[in-house]
């Protein structure tokens, strides 16, 4: 199925510069590339839908403009790019008796998905300082998270994501060593360090410290505004509140749990504990599942989302209503 005479080269100086390597992607089990074809295809589509949606609903409705669904929007726009730069290529290659991926697009998604990565615990954690305010002082939440306070925020969660992960690995990416051979779904700096050419210490320690900026402090925020959430609500005389401050936490916490748990361990380990074949699968849920089931989850489980879905609907049949009697 791989065959290295897939590479091609560009250029005879010191060392050939490469234009294409080879994606192993889901190859070594070709019997169920055409059924994964057709349920990532789905999945993509899902997520597109759904996360387009969000971003319209809370354009549009009045009723999602806050705090909340402000950053549930970059959230959305987060995983409508991350997908789109994963999914469409690991699904041509799917089809495709060559299965290759060619350098530069190798680079971008590697960069893409490491500033993706950053960029998402950011944001969850702004989610959870904003759900904090909201539950443990309402009456200062509007004043507290403003508008020029969650644009500030936003600004910074992207600036920093940048600064934390795509500005080191472009000073301390290698040259990669043949085999040129991904055996991966798609490029990310943890399957590229089997391919560097020289000693990768140093870029471990940088994965590392980054990951530690980048995943484990906006971890420890997400748990310490939860831990003062939970003390709040226990302190609540009222059950009702008790439910209705649980439910607006649900939704986010699901999804916090399910994206860390697969992140962390993929990118705070050693390179010695890699393995191929469970690491696609790891991937494959926190860069294609996962945003396809975000929208899902805000949506079924929130009541104000199927509430604007529903305003929406109902504004939608009318206004069919009144152009079939007009």
């Amino acid at each position: 199925v791989l065959n290295p005479c897939y590479i091609s080269f560009r250029g005879m100086e010191n060392a050939s510069t490469i234009t294409e390597l080879v994606l192993v992607g889901f190859s070594n089990h070709p019997q169920a590339e055409l059924p994964l074809f057709f349920l990532f295809s789905v999945v993509y589509l899902i997520s597109l839908f759904g996360n387009t949606v969000i971003i319209f609903l809370v354009v549009i409705d009045s009723c999602l403009q806050t705090p909340m669904y402000f950053f549930l929007c970059h959230l959305a726009f987060l995983n409508i790019f991350y997908t789109t730069t994963v999914v469409p290529k690991m699904l041509f290659n799917l089809l495709a008796p060559k299965k290759v991926i060619s350098y530069d697009l190798c680079l971008a998604q590697t960069y893409i998905s490491l500033l993706m990565g950053a960029a998402e615990c950011i944001i969850l954690a702004l989610m959870a300082l904003d759900r904090y305010v909201a539950i443990c002082y309402p009456l200062r939440y509007l004043l507290i998270m403003n508008w020029p306070m969650c644009v500030r925020l936003a600004v910074g969660a992207w600036t920093i994501s940048f600064f934390a992960s795509v500005v080191p690995l472009y000073f301390t990416i290698l040259p990669l060593c043949g085999p040129y051979i991904v055996d991966h779904i798609f490029c990310e700096v943890p399957v590229l360090l089997h391919m560097f050419c020289a000693d990768t210490s140093l870029q471990e320690t940088m994965m590392v410290i980054g990951a530690s900026g980048t995943l484990l402090l906006p971890f420890l925020l997400i748990t310490l505004s939860y831990l003062r959430i939970l003390v709040a609500v226990m302190r609540m005389h009222s059950a009702e509140g008790r439910k209705k401050a649980f439910s607006t936490c649900s939704s986010h916490l699901t999804v916090v749990t399910i994206y860390y748990g697969t992140g962390m361990f993929m990118y705070m380990r050693p390179k010695s504990l890699y393995s191929a074949e469970g690491d696609k699968l790891i991937s494959l849920f926190y860069a294609v599942i996962n945003p396809a089931l975000n929208p899902l989850i805000y949506s079924l489980r929130n009541k104000e989302v199927k509430g604007a879905l529903k305003r929406l609907l109902e504004r939608w049949s009318v206004s069919q209503m009144q152009k079939t009697l007009f």
